[in-house]
């Protein structure tokens, strides 16, 4: 496994792993991708609506020239002193900081004269550069914005949604963890829950859609591609990084699937990144003559259901892909999307780790219970898009 960008050079390059790169985790950077990869995918067909006319533009006026603005200034020193506060930090406590990034960026400690010249650079260079702007007399210009044109507003609202929401979700699915040690849960990187990042990203993207007057229903169509490819990609980084959303112990391979490479089977996670000997389903063991930060396995193979997700979400992508330019009726296509990772994600859980709940005499895991929500929604929400558009 590759539980930063280290041990990835290192199976690359044959460098030596645990150097300056390990203060990139490889899941952090496979979430930072699949944010940009929805983003991606998300702005092309919103354009794409665009230009066959679903959507309308919003008038907006630019006024150019104007004198410094003292809240972006105060704004980007606030960014500066965070960056040379955190940045010197960093350099002069390395190795706790390689240790655990997410813990020092997310925490007080601070190189407070560091901190100081870098809101006084970044704060003065934007006063600087306002300043060189600035006219006599301002002008005013007028100008059309389309809902691909927001498309970095969106993704940030998404991004803050979603990670308070999958971590929100997982800190209640394993809530006597969190009581014991809830500074440790909180700043972990890991511990992200997808129906909890996908519910409240949702809910952060239709209120700022709501506020700017974007139409909900094609615009939902526009985002579930995007949000397969982030699921994705994100699944890559759990699979890379072994960040303990594996499955079940997979036990002896039937032999009707001898073809298949044993690691698609059943996976050990050499090299995890949790370092934690206590991993369910089973124990974590030391690697013999490993001498690393990450030097430990499960001691039985378990199934690598992240990568089998994976699969999954190519497949989900594919038929919304294919779909997207056929189905004329607005929502639709959306609805199409929730039944069908309802579906994978319910499958799914079978043979993955879960915390188990008693709801109404069925033993089913946090994810069970969002996959038949969201199908049962999947199933109206598609019958009254429908008829929706046979009314109208």
């Amino acid at each position: 496994m590759y539980p930063d960008l280290s041990y990835l050079a290192h199976a690359l390059f044959g460098t030596a792993p645990d150097n300056w790169l390990s203060i990139f985790k490889t899941f952090g950077f496979m979430l930072a991708l699949a944010f940009l990869a929805s983003a991606m995918v998300f702005y092309h067909e919103l354009k794409r609506k665009a230009q066959a006319g679903i959507y309308t533009p919003t008038p907006v006026t630019v006024t150019e020239g104007l004198p410094p603005n003292p809240v972006e200034i105060a704004m980007n020193a606030l960014v500066g002193l965070l960056l040379g506060g955190k940045g010197g930090y960093a350099a002069q406590h390395f190795a706790e900081f390689r240790g655990d990034p997410a813990a020092v960026i997310l925490s007080g400690k601070m190189a407070w004269l560091a901190a100081m010249v870098g809101a006084v650079l970044l704060g003065g260079f934007t006063w600087w550069d306002v300043n060189r702007r600035r006219l006599a007399t301002p002008v005013k210009r007028e100008g059309l914005l389309w809902p691909h044109d927001r498309i970095s507003e969106i993704t940030v609202w998404a991004a803050v949604g979603g990670i308070v929401g999958a971590k929100f979700f997982d800190v209640f699915d394993n809530w006597e963890d969190f009581v014991q040690d809830p500074a440790r849960m909180l700043l972990s990187g890991g511990g992200l829950a997808f129906f909890g990042g996908l519910i409240l990203g949702f809910i952060a993207v239709v209120s700022y859609i709501y506020r700017h007057k974007i139409p909900f229903l094609p615009t939902a169509d526009a985002v579930a591609p995007a949000l397969t490819v982030g699921y994705g990609v994100g699944r890559i980084g759990c699979q890379l990084s072994g960040d303990g959303d594996w499955g079940l112990v997979s036990g002896p391979k039937p032999g009707g699937l001898s073809w298949l490479p044993d690691w698609m089977w059943g996976f050990t996670y050499p090299h995890n990144v949790l370092k934690d000997p206590d991993t369910a389903p089973v124990p974590s063991v030391p690697i013999p003559g490993c001498q690393w930060d990450y030097c430990l396995q499960l001691s039985q193979p378990v199934f690598p259901t992240p990568f089998y997700e994976i699969i999954m979400m190519v497949v989900v992508f594919g038929i919304l892909w294919s779909l997207r330019k056929h189905i004329k009726v607005p929502g639709l296509l959306f609805f199409i999307y929730l039944g069908l990772i309802a579906i994978e994600r319910f499958l799914i859980e079978k043979i993955r780790v879960n915390v188990v709940h008693d709801v109404l005499g069925f033993h089913m895991s946090q994810a069970e219970i969002i996959a038949v929500a969201l199908f049962v929604i999947s199933i109206v929400g598609g019958i009254w898009t429908w008829q929706r558009a046979k009314q109208g």
